[in-house]
């Protein structure tokens, strides 16, 4: 028995064909959207003879708090996931704990560290959970892997009985002698990319850290406090350093891995400065050697 031929009538032929020429001409005019600096987003390949797409990396963002919890915790992880995926340049996992900073094998979905490019450690404040497996896996990410470590804030207020972990991030907290104010800061390297943005000299309305078991001659210091514009007669918060060398964001090696810290992040306002996420997103640009910076230490610099 011979089927029977489907027809279509002339009209929904001429309206489909409209259709493919509205489509086509759409997209003809719809640009791509495009990276930081017009490289390209990752998820579109180039078209030819343009560049090559920019392969997207993958951050960890941990974000567990044992000790004083910062109010903008949840804000700063979130605001690293944002950074990633507003630039194209990383994806981001959010954790609040180290159940993927293991180098055992992962499953379903899950990752482990070696997944990873970099880790974002947020105000971890206090002694981890992390067990010892965990602990090594993390040294050895940066130390030996050469991947990177970005450390936000009270990151550096953490471990006191690790000191495996002071030496990775050049130093613990102290404290913060002045509590959250309008802060005079310098910029020690402006030629770093995460600087590039900043002034010479400016005020930033955060709490900065004073730290300790730390030597400028083990970092390149990017920032710190401008001594002369600090009241050393009134610190409720506690005892600054003597030499009053006040360093609140710095650059260092750690092994084969790139290290940054800042002290910046202490409140949500501090989250929400485009100045302080384009600080961030360069440093992490950075640890994952997308971007090139000195860590030679240096005298402090007055501009």
């Amino acid at each position: 028995m011979r089927r029977p031929r489907l027809r279509l009538s002339t009209a929904a032929l001429t309206l489909g064909g409209f259709a493919a020429l509205w489509l086509g001409a759409t997209r003809a005019q719809t640009p791509l959207p495009t990276g930081p600096g017009g490289q390209g987003n990752p998820q579109f390949p180039a078209g030819r003879g343009g560049p090559a797409p920019i392969p997207r990396k993958h951050l960890l963002v941990v974000g567990q708090t044992r000790g004083f919890h910062h109010g903008s915790t949840s804000n700063a992880m979130a605001t690293f996931w944002k950074l990633g995926k507003e630039s194209g340049l990383w994806d981001a996992e959010i954790r609040t704990d180290w159940e993927w900073v293991t180098k055992k094998p992962a499953g379903s979905e899950a990752h482990n560290i070696d997944w990873f490019d970099a880790i974002a450690l947020v105000n971890t404040t206090g002694t981890w959970s992390a067990d010892d497996e965990s602990k090594a896996a993390l040294l050895a990410f940066v130390h030996d892997d050469g991947k990177g470590l970005v450390a936000a804030h009270a990151a550096l207020d953490a471990n006191y009985n690790w000191p495996d972990y002071r030496d990775m991030l050049g130093g613990w907290f102290q404290t913060h002698p002045w509590g959250t104010f309008d802060a005079p800061v310098i910029v020690e390297d402006p030629s770093f990319p995460a600087m590039r943005h900043f002034p010479a000299r400016f005020r930033m309305y955060d709490e900065m850290y004073s730290p300790r078991e730390w030597s400028r001659d083990q970092v390149n210091v990017l920032m710190r406090l401008d001594e002369s514009q600090l009241d050393y007669n009134r610190t409720p918060y506690g005892t600054p350093r003597a030499d009053r060398d006040q360093a609140i964001a710095w650059a260092k090696m750690y092994g084969k891995g790139r290290v940054f810290y800042s002290s910046l992040g202490h409140t949500n306002e501090s989250w929400d400065n485009p100045d302080v996420q384009k600080m961030y997103l360069e440093a992490v640009q950075w640890v994952m050697q997308r971007t090139e910076g000195s860590v030679k230490p240096h005298p402090k610099v007055n501009p």
